[in-house]
């Protein structure tokens, strides 16, 4: 095997464009594979991360008919004024598994200070979210009830906001923000949270009294949906089915109507969003697969080269006493150790790549040792299979048709 392994890498070097050429299919084709399956992978596990905050117990009702997108965030169709504030509480009401609930509403708004002004998600709703959505302040405190009853011009700020405005929480508490020309006085900041299992940055929203949202600021009679928190190991589908009952009657919906509102818990995002990715996974197989198709035809290509180049040699071989057994397996190494190096290769460097991610990106680190293991094992068998052919057919030269054919 050693003799066999110093043949084969001299014959390799001696052409090495075409082997470069040979083993860069192979290489993309395992870079491709590892980088995209490794990167939903890791999407995923953010995913659950996030529901993992959550509590595995979260349920939402909300407006409209809700579809994630492969960018990532979340987008919502239908009619989404029908939610009311009395449907939110009957929802809460009308569930044996509800612990807590709270009616809110979001919207995109404008929030400035001073002379600086940013994008922001606006949401109202009451104190029990901040059980209910498991938030940690920073610093000050979150609205009260006596706030919201009184409508009053009070807000709690996500730490990005917060940071961008006063450059910290503790500057942050006591000072006024404006939407428009409402004024509010920030009475709590936010510990950094993230985005939550809908794609929306919890660090950039800002808290307000439901009240002070419908009456004040903006004079609306919709919101968009209602948190609900199940006791544990209460069956969500129980309060699926219960909650469209409610949501259908209340709504005067007929049978055979759609639905105007979305049930989800927080394990439905997750599916949800692996659906979204299926593409991404999809593309990347079929991106991989091209190109593994590609450096086995190369691989291909450049063992029927060999082959004829080396017909001196083989009958040189074949007259000291090889087999066509020894032949074979020599031509078998060359082109398994031209696939094996490439998808070798390409795996190392989809493995740096995603090392850099991770330590940049927000990607928890995901690594798959059986994709790791498995793609260059794959990559080596490819290369098997496409020097099958060459070898069989340096095995057959026979040693006088090598002499004529050299007189």
């Amino acid at each position: 095997m050693h003799f066999g392994l110093r043949i084969a890498l001299a014959s390799l070097s001696t052409h090495k464009l075409r082997t470069v050429l040979a083993m860069l299919g192979v290489f993309l084709g395992a870079l491709a594979l590892t980088g995209v399956q490794h990167v939903s992978q890791a999407m995923i596990r953010k995913a659950e991360i996030e529901t993992e905050k959550l509590g595995p117990n979260l349920f939402m009702a909300r407006a409209g008919s809700i579809r994630f997108r492969r960018s990532g965030g979340v987008g919502t169709s239908g009619d989404v004024r029908s939610f009311k504030v009395a449907d939110a509480y009957a929802v809460i009401q009308g569930l044996p598994a509800a612990v807590a609930g709270a009616p809110f509403t979001q919207a995109p708004m404008e929030v400035r200070s001073g002379g600086i002004k940013i994008p922001s998600t606006l949401v109202g709703s009451t104190p029990e979210y901040q059980r209910v959505r498991s938030l940690e302040l920073a610093q000050g405190r979150f609205f009260t009830a006596q706030e919201l009853h009184d409508r009053e011009m009070v807000c709690v700020l996500g730490s990005g906001i917060a940071e961008r405005l006063f450059g910290g929480p503790g500057a942050a508490v006591g000072r006024e923000v404006y939407f428009y020309r409402a004024r509010l006085r920030v009475v709590g900041v936010c510990q950094p949270k993230g985005a939550d299992i809908v794609g929306t940055d919890q660090d950039e929203q800002v808290f307000v009294p439901l009240s002070t949202y419908m009456r004040r600021m903006s004079n609306v009679d919709h919101i968009t949906g209602v948190y609900v928190e199940l006791a544990p190991g209460a069956d969500p589908e129980l309060a699926r089915t219960a909650a469209a009952g409610i949501l259908r009657q209340r709504h005067g919906l007929q049978p055979g109507q759609p639905d105007d509102f979305s049930l989800l818990t927080a394990r439905d995002t997750i599916q949800l969003q692996q659906q979204a990715l299926d593409l991404v996974s999809v593309l990347g197989l079929i991106s991989s697969s091209v190109s593994f198709a590609v450096g086995g035809l190369g691989i291909l290509s450049i063992m029927i080269l060999l082959v004829r180049a080396r017909r001196l040699e083989i009958g040189v071989r074949r007259a000291v006493g090889a087999r066509r057994g020894d032949i074979v397996a020599q031509f078998l190494l060359e082109s398994g150790l031209l696939s094996g190096v490439g998808g070798t290769l390409g795996v190392g460097t989809a493995l740096a790549l995603l090392g850099a991610l991770y330590a940049l990106g927000p990607f928890p680190a995901v690594f798959d040792p059986l994709l790791i293991a498995a793609v260059p094992l794959g990559s080596v068998v490819l290369g098997l299979a496409a020097g099958a052919y060459p070898a069989w057919q340096a095995s057959r030269y026979e040693i006088l048709d090598i002499i004529r054919s050299r007189g």
